[in-house]
């Protein structure tokens, strides 16, 4: 599969992917390939973290998830919803987005460059999480990999990723992208 050149468009074929993988789960608190999440980790971390980054970089203000609730399900869903929302604004793509860390660019970009990218590769985490049949688009992971590690050092510092894993330098792109964000491509579920 390869995703849409739209970055609204890849946002909504990669989301609806994750989604696929949210709406399937059946073990929440399955470990996954991140040593201290389980699968609902997962997707806490991207429902937490990017309303941070929103607030913070546009003043866009998403709905935070009750941290008393175990609604995994749930929190993505009103995420997602709330997120295309954004997206469907006419005036996103240009909007100012301004971060201490991540600099200035248009918002439209920001979501393209930092949320879109790291909602694909959090897939792969769920999907080996809860045992699921998952590959990443090899293109959008070679693409992704190329663009990372020319700021490697940079990533690292940030503490976002682990150690780099080394695998064959003819690995597929999904299994170097994997090893490059700090994952065992082997990792396997052990339920």
């Amino acid at each position: 599969m390869t995703f849409p050149e739209d970055p609204v468009e890849r946002y909504l074929a990669i989301a609806h992917g994750f989604g696929l993988l949210v709406d399937h789960t059946k073990d929440w608190d399955a470990q996954s390939p991140v040593d201290s999440w389980k699968a609902h980790d997962v997707v806490w971390h991207l429902v937490d973290w990017v309303p941070g980054l929103l607030s913070v970089g546009a003043k866009i203000e998403l709905p935070l998830r009750d941290p008393n609730k175990k609604d995994p399900v749930g929190d993505w869903a009103h995420f997602d919803e709330a997120l295309r929302a954004v997206l469907n604004r006419p005036e996103t793509a240009s909007a100012e987005f301004s971060h201490p860390q991540a600099g200035t660019m248009p918002l439209g970009l920001a979501i393209d460059t930092f949320i879109t990218p790291d909602i694909f590769m959090h897939s792969w985490d769920l999907a080996q999480a809860t045992g699921q049949a998952w590959e990443l688009d090899s293109e959008f992971s070679a693409t992704l990999l190329a663009g990372m590690e020319g700021i490697e050092e940079m990533l690292r510092a940030s503490g976002q990723y682990g150690p780099r894993v080394h695998v064959s330098g003819d690995a597929d792109p999904q299994t170097q992208l994997m090893a490059f964000v700090g994952r065992d491509p082997n990792w396997r579920t052990h339920t």
